[in-house]
């Protein structure tokens, strides 16, 4: 998959349109007028809102789905096996194929790339940028692995001059990204896959800065502190940072500081966010903006109309005082920010984490710390492994990891299915309970039903 990227008019055919990373290249395509097709197994609302741009989109992968009279690139990421038969006709009649990541490094270049790089915060802190240039006027093209409302959706295409992009270190393919600004919020060994160490990470990262002109990084990551060349820096403690805070306040509904930029006092902001993880990546957005040139006060006008990304303690609604709240933490550091940012919101009344483990290679590598990452849970909700694709070679088990969770603590039930977590939610939850789903898989698809039986059961 080394082919350059033809923008002359040469159409485009997905593989996977579906994905989150995938749809919004293809969004953007389309917007600038290219022809656009795509498969997937299964519609969605992504899917339908491409189609709404004119995208055709194939339900599950066929040969005949790409059109052989017009050469399509086609276009696959990591998760597309090269037995696909999409991929197999590409290959066999010599069509230009493109990695995902190839063709977002290509749109990077045709714009001032801001790319937004870390173990954890990526997508909140990408949509924070995002926000903070559009809302002062700056009217950026925006590329994020997920759904913001002040957008309506994963992707935008602006007017000006940058383009805000969320750079994935899953694969490595971030150090194909020559970027104008580049953001590295954290480090940590996330996916065992891909790397065999942290430092095999720390590379990759480092490679990716060294593409970037400008490196803006968090101090209070000591694996960035020590591995990273910043040309920017920020913090939530160490007050040699170029950007930092003082007068911290975490209340239940919002979180307040005043932001030093240098040594002087810039003021104060108030972030609808909780947390202390998204003070810091509200920091890093504030850093990204102030070195674009967007005045203070504009941030901070604009930074409390900032409700997140889609599956970042993403609240779905409230059934019979129980809060229904959906989040895409998968890794044991990203749970324990999540859960203590539950636990602030709900200080008075019971936390319940409900857990699908993600991956087979990450549950087992991390075993120890997720046993770990549930202290601000009242109840522990473990399900059955996400495969996420990989194969299970019968080494670990979702009931292995809640035992591991109980050996630690009390209140640790294993529900096998998501049927079976759905029935254990209707008979234990309760009113001021705050419900917390945790995972990258398949997990949220339980919360809607499981509202549903709990109002019904109510009504009855």
């Amino acid at each position: 998959m080394l082919n350059p990227v033809d923008f002359s008019g040469r159409p485009f055919h997905f593989v996977g349109i579906g994905g989150i990373g995938m749809s919004a290249i293809a969004y953007i395509l389309a917007k600038q007028g290219f022809t656009v097709s795509g498969s997937d197994l299964s519609s969605n609302r992504i899917t339908q809102k491409l189609q709404d741009l004119g995208v055709k989109v194939f339900k599950g992968h066929h040969a005949d789905n790409i059109d052989l009279a017009n050469a399509p690139q086609v276009v696959c990421s990591t998760a597309i096996n090269q037995q696909n038969p999409e991929f197999q006709v590409a290959l066999a009649n010599g069509l230009p194929i493109l990695h995902r990541s190839d063709l977002l490094a290509a749109l990077i270049e045709q714009f001032q790339g801001i790319s937004i790089a870390g173990t954890h915060g990526k997508t909140t802190t990408s949509s924070l940028v995002g926000f903070l240039l559009l809302k002062a006027g700056v009217d950026p093209s925006i590329i994020i692995g997920g759904e913001v409302s002040a957008w309506q959706g994963n992707a935008r295409l602006g007017n000006g001059k940058y383009l805000v992009a969320e750079a994935d270190e899953s694969d490595g393919t971030l150090v194909k990204f020559l970027s104008h600004i580049g953001v590295i919020t954290n480090i940590e060994l996330d996916h065992p896959d891909h790397y065999n160490s942290l430092e095999q990470v720390i590379e990759i990262f480092q490679a990716f800065a060294k593409r970037c002109e400008v490196m803006i990084g968090c101090l209070d990551c000591p694996t960035v502190k020590a591995h990273i060349k910043s040309d920017i820096t920020y913090s939530l403690s160490d007050p040699s940072a170029d950007y930092t805070v003082t007068d911290v306040q975490y209340t239940p509904s919002d979180t307040q500081a005043v932001v030093i930029e240098r040594g002087q006092t810039l003021g104060k902001l108030s972030l609808g966010l909780l947390g202390k993880h998204n003070l810091s990546n509200a920091l890093a957005a504030i850093a990204v903006a102030r070195y674009v040139g967007v005045e203070w006060q504009a941030i901070a006008d604009a930074l409390p109309d900032f409700v997140g990304a889609s599956r970042r303690f993403e609240i779905k609604g409230i059934q019979d005082g129980i809060t229904f709240v959906d989040d895409y933490a998968h890794h044991p550091s990203e749970i324990i920010a999540t859960l203590a940012s539950a636990r602030q919101q709900n200080t008075n009344s019971r936390v319940i984490a409900i857990f699908q483990p993600h991956r087979y290679s990450r549950t087992l590598r991390f075993l120890d710390e997720f046993s770990q990452s549930f202290g601000d849970a009242d109840v522990v909700v473990v399900t059955d492994i996400y495969a996420a694709s990989e194969p299970n070679d019968g080494k670990i088990t979702g009931e292995q990891m809640a035992k591991a969770i109980a050996n630690i603590r009390d209140q640790v039930h294993y529900q096998q299915t998501l049927k079976d977590v759905q029935d254990f939610l209707v008979e234990n939850l309760k009113s001021g309970d705050l419900a917390v789903f945790l995972g990258a898989g398949n997990l949220n698809q339980v919360i809607a039903p499981t509202m549903q039986e709990i109002a019904t059961a109510i009504k009855a």
